[in-house]
């Protein structure tokens, strides 16, 4: 099954909070709103959810070629919530356990940039590039740049 046979039963689920919300906002609503807010609602509600869509996507991508550069076993991994910061800690060679510091907070924001740093380096880059992940736009930039740079 290719991808274009994919996309439209993907563009169901993700438009089926959104029509559900839509449905249900008037037992919710305090006040009387118009159809046209409601659907402008709904719509900004699809875009978000579009563009973080894309965003999973991209990083998705990003951790799998990266984790097929350093030849990590399972690079399939990357497309699994929470399974693919398992990975991320197996191309940084940090050990498993580390995934429990991810629960706690501040701690996991200093852990994040540790792992990011260890990534950079399995991809013989400086290691100050895995402290570019807390800065907000760089964090878009950082794994593509690991991911797709020689």
């Amino acid at each position: 099954m290719n991808l274009s046979m994919k996309l439209p039963s993907l563009a169901k689920w993700a438009a089926l909070p959104a029509v559900t919300l839509l449905s249900a906002s008037g037992a919710f609503a305090q006040q009387d709103r118009s159809p046209a807010a409601t659907a402008m609602a709904g719509g900004m509600l699809v875009f978000v959810l579009l563009i973080g869509l894309a965003v999973y996507v991209y990083i998705a991508l990003a951790v799998q070629t990266i984790a097929q550069k350093t030849n990590t076993e399972n690079p399939w991994m990357a497309w699994i919530p929470i399974v693919n910061i398992v990975l991320l800690l197996n191309i940084a060679k940090k050990p498993v356990w580390w995934i429990i510091l991810f629960l706690i907070p501040l701690v996991n924001i200093v852990i994040a940039i540790l792992v990011w740093m260890g990534v950079a380096e399995a991809r013989n880059k400086p290691n100050w590039w895995g402290i570019l992940m807390i800065i907000p736009v760089a964090n878009l930039i950082v794994p593509g740049y690991l991911a797709w740079s020689d």
